[in-house]
Formats: C-alpha cells, structure tokens, sequence
C-alpha cells in the first residue's frame, strides 16, 4: 500500500501537474523524482513561470550564446528557443507517461504571446507555429479563455492542434469553453479527420477568486450595522473561489456526459478535463491545501506549484470531496450580490488582470534577454 496522498489523488482520478518549468528542475533530477516518485503527470507553464527561471540565472547563458552565435538577435525568437529546449525536454521525459495513459496524461504546455490575447488571428497563428516548430504529440499550446480567443480554441482543435484553454475564471466563460471545444472535434470529424489523439484541458483558475472577493468583503465591514451582519459578511471570506470551482464542475460533468459528446466520444473524441489553476494559497490565514483538499475530484487535473505538492504530500489525505457542500456553494453568490458583489464583475476584472500580469511578464523577460544578448555582444566585440 502506498501512503502518499499525491498517489492517492491518482487513484481517485485526480491527476497532479506541476505548475513550474525550469531548466534547474530537469537537469537536477527534480522533476524526473517527481514523476517518477509522487505521480506527477504533467506540467504548465506560463510567461511569469519562465521570467522567474531565466531572469537572474545563468542556467540559460550557454544556450543563449549559442543561438546568438548562429545569429538569432531577436528577443522573442531567443525566448522562444530557450522554451522549446525546456519544454522538448519535459515532454521527453513525460513521454511514457502519456503513452501509458493513452495520451490523457504526460502533457506539457507552452502559451502564446500575452499580447496576442485580443487578436483572435494572431492567436491562432501563433499557436500553429508553437505545435508545429516542437512537434510532439504531447504538447499542449495555451490560449486564453477571452472573448477573441473562443473562436481560436474552436479553430485550432478543428485543425489538430491541443490546446490548454487558460485565464478561465468564470463558469459562463467556462459553457462557451467548452462550446469551442465540441464544435472543433465536431467540424474535424465531419472533415474526416482522426479526433482520438486530440488533448484539450480548461483551466479554472481558483485563488484570485478568493484574493479579489475577500478584499471587497474587507471593504463592506466597515458599514455593517450590528454585529449579526458583521459575523455574516465574516463568513462569506474564503468560500468564493471553491465554490465557483464546484459549479463549474457540475457544469462539466453535465456537458461531457450529454448526448452530444457521447456521440464524439464513440468517434474517439477524448473529454476536455477541467483542470484546477492557482492552487497555491496565498492568504496566510487559509490552509496551505485548501485548494487541493477541497476540490478532489475524478476526471480533473490540479495543477500546483511546488510548495504546495510537497504540503500535500506531507499533510495531505485524499478522499473526493468535489460534491462536498455543493448547496452552500451554489447559494453563495446571490449571497454576496445581497451586499454589491457580482461574481460577473469579479470574473470579468480578474480576466483583464490576468492578461494583464502574463503580458507584463512576458515583456520584462523580453528586456532581461535582451540585456544579457547585449552583455553578450559586447564581450564578443572586446
């Protein structure tokens, strides 16, 4: 019998992905223990993931010299290099997991441009490239779930490409997801085109939730009138984001047991799993699990960040829990628009934020890469 509670989450359909890359971790022999040791499945990556792994390290140089040696000087294309290596290397070493689970699992995502998180043309185009130029079969390309990049998600699946729908915060943005999904596997299918190797994941992110909720119930304490409505308004604090989480749940659960994915599914169409993002607790006065217990449940993905795999490893217990206070859950949003907080408004903000903070990312990697292509150059030139 094996006591790991992240083996556990496995044996209860739950699967466990990392959400970090670094060079580091896979030339350590980290992430090779960590798949092989604690059943990690697969792994995410994002802009503000690989800022932190190559600004201020030296474990990307002698790469970075090497494509400016063959006289790559653009930014983005070194970027892009540094990516690729990294992301080849852990669907390398992620490429028996995906062969034994039937291309469910072993997958690991690289995302498009921030920038291009408005412009559903240059989404789809730069997602091609993305699949094309690493050509594994166990790489998914992450689009944002904005209004622009629906009909991209729809687009890209119609043509093969997998994709990691990411920056999901709402559960009616979570139905038009899912939507886009169905009518690429559909437009595929009646092209005559195979849909059984295609992967797709939706990411729902769940702790800004919780951060941008609990900061507006902060601000109506104040005004509350008697200490009744105080202690309700104190209730309501840490409760958003997993309730959100486990509507959408019930959503997927529905829309992938339906009628009209059950005729894809006999075509070969595999299910879109919804995965758990920003599962790492950021509020001190919340459990350092609380956004892996909470939301155990078969047929998803967690994504969690280091940290908080280790946490749950040594005080984690695996039981579903997914169904777990689902009438509370669904009564807490009237609840909170009694008091002038609309989730749509919340959604709606932490979207913009999100796109807002990968982009930020992304372009101060581009000027830390191109500071040290400059250092570079000039050691070259003396």
């Amino acid at each position: 019998m094996n006591n790991n509670p992240l083996i556990g989450l496995k044996e209860l359909g739950q699967s466990v992905w990392l959400d970090n890359l670094s060079r580091k971790l896979i030339q350590s022999g980290e992430l090779k223990r960590l798949i092989e040791e604690d059943g990690l499945s697969g792994i995410t990556s994002n802009p503000t993931i690989f800022q932190k792994a190559i600004s201020g390290s030296a474990d990307y140089d002698a790469s970075l010299r090497r494509m400016i040696d063959r006289g790559i000087k653009d930014e983005k294309e070194l970027f892009l290099g540094l990516a690729f290596e990294d992301i080849s290397n852990a669907a390398d070493m992620l490429w028996p997991v995906y062969q034994s689970t039937n291309g469910l699992d072993g997958l690991v995502s690289i995302e498009v441009s921030p920038d291009l998180a408005y412009d559903t043309d240059a989404t789809i185009s730069e997602a091609r490239r993305l699949f094309s130029a690493i050509g594994k079969k166990n790489i998914l390309v992450k689009v944002p779930a904005t209004k622009q990049g629906l009909p991209a998600i729809e687009q890209l699946i119609s043509e093969g490409v997998n994709i990691n729908v990411t920056l999901l915060f709402s559960i009616e943005r979570y139905e038009k997801v899912a939507e886009a999904y169905l009518r690429g596997i559909e437009r595929r299918a009646s092209e005559g085109q195979p849909i059984n190797e295609i992967a797709s994941v939706a990411s729902f992110f769940v702790s800004r939730v919780d951060t941008l909720i609990d900061k507006l119930l902060e601000t109506r304490l104040p005004s509350a009138t008697s200490t009744v409505e105080k202690d309700e308004i104190a209730g309501l604090f840490g409760k958003a984001a997993v309730a959100n989480a486990k509507i959408a749940y019930k959503k997927y659960q529905g829309i992938f047991s339906g009628k009209r994915f059950l005729a894809l599914k006999e075509k070969g169409a595999n299910i879109q799993r919804i995965l758990w993002g920003s599962t790492g607790t950021k509020s001190p006065k919340y459990c350092d699990i609380k956004y892996v217990e909470e939301l155990i449940a078969p047929d998803s993905i967690n994504t969690l960040p280091e940290t908080t795999i280790k946490a749950f490893k040594d005080h984690g217990q695996a039981k579903i829990t997914i169904s777990d206070h689902l009438e509370k859950a669904e009564r807490l949003f009237p609840e909170l628009k009694l008091i002038g907080i609309d989730i749509h408004e919340v959604t709606e903000q932490l979207e913009e934020e999100g796109v807002q903070l990968f982009s930020d990312s992304f372009f101060a990697l581009l000027k830390e890469i191109a500071k040290k292509r400059e250092s570079f150059l000039i050691r070259v030139c003396l």
